[in-house]
């Protein structure tokens, strides 16, 4: 077998065989295949597509192309959940602790943060001593005694997609959907759960802008799910608004925190409770109206904050920080932004808001920058409220003044403020199963 046939087949619109596939992720993760005859295939897949078959043969093929988590000592259904990234994002903070309480098992790795969306880990990693760094064996143990543990991702999981990502990311071969399916979900097997829900932001603070892409985005990844025999859903939510009003890794940990005692804010609260009752649902623990009350119900109960807290005991994190969030450690700078005019917020541009976070702190424009953990942004009003000229529409937290005033034209050109009350957008656009599609429209 010769890459150039392979390469040649694609580019003609052929469809790729598994032992081709096979064939080209062995070569390249082992250095067999130079990177311009991957970076054409990869050209090729991006202009050609793939069928269903095709792209859960190469998820499999990278999925398999290094170290595969073993969760099999664990007892139960595990469940993994999975978000395409967004601007105030803490739901895996919320949707853990709530499924664990009721006896499914997480084991999750997350990521960090990295341009305008955050990171899992970076939020957790903001509670003085927790650790997202474990060996295997101790984050399997703290599974089975709590029922939830999350960790960065670790050991060499996935790297045919470490290196195709990087190369798609030179090569403008990213917007590919099976190209982008594949990278999710090969992941995701590796990571080794035996159920994966998906939540799949739409919108402008979305890798998906358009309701369109992430639905068909979300069809693929659930087509590969089925096709090597994990159960796997997916909700569509949006992102065309911050979730909640916290935007900045201790300051989202602060609301995880008070949604979990049921105070925090409505959207933030519904899009947990669909995301946790499906992920109850995936776990057979009843249909999905029981699933929403029992979710409901561990909230009201304390149940769910209590596992939160047992989990960050059992990282090493200093748990009365999440009982009093003042201890946090405070921000040197907190800077009002006043609303330039009366009228209706009307939209916000979401990835504008995460950038503005970046600027102020939060987060990282390369891998390799710091986080101060206690930067970022809360929403005073929301898209639908009515401000006054002068009004604080948010609350700025830096370590400079100079970092808050540049943020404020970035979170200004973010916002639109009209006369008109804008209609209200579902939170939850559709969700996707093996059965199809159901939109809320």
């Amino acid at each position: 077998m010769r890459m150039y046939d392979v390469i040649a087949k694609k580019r003609d619109g052929g469809t790729l065989s598994d032992e081709e596939i096979q064939f080209f992720i062995d070569g390249y993760v082992h250095g067999e295949i130079p990177d311009y005859q991957a970076s054409a295939l990869m050209m090729a897949i991006f202009l050609r597509g793939m069928t269903a078959k095709e792209t859960a043969s190469l998820t499999r093929s990278m999925a398999y192309s290094g170290d595969l988590v073993d969760l099999s000592s664990i007892d139960g259904i595990k469940v993994d959940k999975h978000s395409t990234g967004g601007v105030g994002d803490k739901t895996t903070l919320i949707v853990a602790p709530i499924v664990a309480s009721l006896g499914v098992r997480v084991a999750k790795m997350s990521g960090r943060g990295l341009g305008h969306t955050g990171g899992t880990v970076d939020k957790l990693e903001s509670i003085p001593g927790f650790r997202t760094s474990l060996d295997r064996e101790t984050f399997f143990e703290i599974v089975r005694r709590v029922g939830v543990s999350v960790i960065g991702q670790s050991g060499n999981l996935a790297p045919a997609d470490k290196k195709l990502y990087a190369l798609r990311d030179v090569t403008a071969t990213v917007n590919s959907i099976p190209l982008i399916a594949s990278s999710i979900m090969s992941k995701k097997i590796a990571a080794g759960s035996d159920r994966i829900l998906l939540d799949v932001k739409t919108g402008s603070g979305a890798f998906m802008k358009t309701l369109e892409d992430s639905i068909a985005l979300a069809k693929e990844m659930v087509s590969i799910g089925e096709h090597v025999g994990r159960r796997t859903v997916a909700l569509i939510t949006d992102m065309d608004r911050p979730l909640g009003c916290a935007i900045g890794n201790a300051l989202e940990v602060r609301e995880a925190c008070e949604t979990l005692r049921g105070n925090g804010p409505e959207d933030l609260t519904e899009v947990c409770v669909e995301l946790a009752a499906n992920m109850l649902w995936l776990a057979e623990k009843g249909e999905l109206a029981q699933c929403r009350d029992l979710a409901k119900q561990q909230i009201e109960n304390g149940r769910a904050f209590a596992k939160l807290k047992e989990m960050v005991q059992a990282q090493g994190g200093v748990v009365r920080m999440l009982e009093d969030p003042a201890q946090f450690t405070q921000p040197k700078v907190c800077y009002e932004v006043p609303a330039p005019r009366d009228g209706f917020l009307y939209t916000m541009n979401t990835e504008l808001c995460g950038i503005a976070s970046v600027e102020l702190g939060a987060g990282r424009e390369r891998k390799e920058d710091p986080i101060d953990f206690s930067a970022g942004i809360v929403l005073r009003k929301k898209i639908g409220d009515f401000v006054q000229k002068g009004q604080i529409l948010a609350s700025f937290y830096s370590s400079e003044e100079k970092k808050c005033r540049i943020a404020e034209q970035t979170f200004l050109q973010a916002l639109c403020i009209q006369d008109k009350m804008p209609k209200p957008v579902p939170l939850i656009h559709a969700r996707v199963s093996a059965n199809g599609v159901e939109t809320s429209e």
